[in-house]
């Protein structure tokens, strides 16, 4: 009888690993249908789509198109996605977004960079210094659209790693940078943006 159990407890996380879906320990975040999108997530609906296992997001030079979880991150996280810039230049994970302030990791196609950035966002106001922020490291990439992007992002100990397609990492101390260092997950595109497979577990 533990054998089945175990062997079913087994099968219902193989499960939960292979979905659509942003999950932590006490599956906070969901990301696998529309209806947990609009419970879960705060967003525009003409900006954000989810199409089978695909988020589009559509954004604009002049109005970013964000997207905003409305569970805090845990303390400890790591986050897995593929993302595929197929218009414009920019797209941006909001980390530890707390009121204004977040720590801004992104692919920028203009400087051909993978930036960490000090990130202020104000959601009434796209005007600029509103918006975005400075950045903190970066790293070169070649970076081109409609080609997909594997991301990893992991904070643990209140130290950042970033890397993109497993080659270009970035990290960094959230308390020596001054970073925030609790809050939600977020989205940004300054044009079209699809991303799939998106995980996220607690370290």
């Amino acid at each position: 009888m533990k054998t089945k159990f175990t062997a079913i407890l087994l099968l219902q996380l193989l499960l939960i690993s292979c979905s659509g879906t942003i999950s932590t320990l006490k599956k906070e975040y969901s990301f696998n249908t529309s209806s947990s999108l609009k419970s879960n997530w705060n967003f525009n609906p003409k900006e954000w789509a989810l199409e089978k296992d695909t988020l589009t997001g559509t954004g604009g030079p002049m109005h970013w198109g964000v997207i905003e979880s409305r569970k805090q991150l845990p303390e400890n996280y790591e986050i897995n996605f593929r993302v595929n810039m197929t218009k414009e230049s920019l797209f941006e994970v909001m980390l530890n977004l707390d009121k204004e302030k977040y720590i801004r990791t992104y692919l920028y196609q203009i400087n051909q960079n993978i930036v960490i950035g000090d990130g202020v966002y104000d959601k009434k106001d796209d005007s600029y210094g509103k918006r975005g922020g400075k950045s903190l490291f970066t790293k070169p990439m070649e970076l081109q659209n409609n080609k997909w992007y594997s991301v990893k992002i992991r904070v643990q100990n209140n130290q950042l790693y970033f890397s993109v397609d497993n080659k270009i990492t970035l990290e960094c101390s959230l308390e020596k940078s001054n970073l925030s260092q609790k809050g939600k997950l977020g989205f940004i595109t300054n044009g079209e943006t699809k991303i799939t497979d998106l995980t996220i577990k607690t370290l």
